[in-house]
């Protein structure tokens, strides 16, 4: 049995988001299942390190698949892509030890959102980032993430359905970018729950735009409510790097 590690890029664009979730639903990972299953002959499952929601997409995504096949990591990075959709692409494939496990292993992960701020649209970014017309106050969007870096409670700007599991997570990072009216805030984090970052970067939006005050932060963090978040579009939004222990 072979543990063979796979980087992956896609477009979310038209799919539900990485995890399978059923028969016929259309996943990532549903997906890349199919075409492993179809070359193996047998039920293939991969294990991928961050479940992205729907619309979201990846830079360098990371998955891990036992197979039980004498086959070579460019022979299945080249029957992978072979087979594939176009908007699904395998960048590196590589043998790890058997122990490896994409999700259990992964430490820190780093997400990158894309903002076009300009009053007029973008032909080729509108499906690759959230178009907001209006200027934003950089400045005070800066202000408010200083709020989210270190250790929180972050129930207040996530989804997440489970009452049990912890919703404590750290943020070591949230900086800033911007070049010819587009902005990029990338968040490094050891972990992100459901909508956790879209929520954020709602959030920021709505300081740059006036409609709440950079210093609400604490309090809306303290308070655990979600209705006082934002929420900003999935097509905006990439996974960008995964780092592992």
């Amino acid at each position: 049995m072979k543990n063979f590690k796979l980087t992956i890029q896609y477009d979310g664009t038209r799919y539900k988001g990485w995890q399978r979730l059923g028969k016929g639903e259309n996943t990532i990972q549903g997906k890349i299942e199919n075409v492993l299953t179809e070359m193996a002959g047998y039920p293939i499952e991969i294990i991928g390190s961050s479940r992205t929601d729907a619309g979201v997409h990846a830079l360098a995504q990371v998955a891990n698949v036992k197979l039980n096949l004498n086959i070579t990591v460019h022979e299945l990075k080249s029957y992978l892509n072979r087979y594939l959709p176009e908007d699904i692409s395998v960048t590196k494939v590589e043998m790890v030890h058997e122990r490896f496990h994409a999700r259990y292993n992964s430490a820190d992960k780093t997400y990158v959102y894309k903002i076009w701020n300009e009053a007029y649209s973008h032909p080729f970014l509108r499906k690759f980032s959230m178009h907001v017309a209006e200027p934003l106050k950089l400045d005070q969007m800066k202000q408010a993430s200083s709020y989210f870096i270190g250790e929180h409670d972050f129930t207040a700007f996530s989804n997440a359905k489970s009452k049990k599991k912890s919703n404590v997570r750290t943020i070591q990072s949230i900086d800033f970018s911007t070049k010819d009216g587009l902005l990029e805030i990338r968040m490094k984090g050891d972990g992100f729950l459901y909508n956790m970052v879209r929520k954020i970067i709602g959030t920021l939006i709505k300081v740059g735009l006036g409609e709440m005050n950079a210093e609400a932060i604490p309090g809306i963090l303290e308070s655990k409510e979600r209705e006082h978040a934002g929420f900003a579009d999935a097509n905006g939004l990439y996974l960008e790097t995964i780092e592992f222990k």
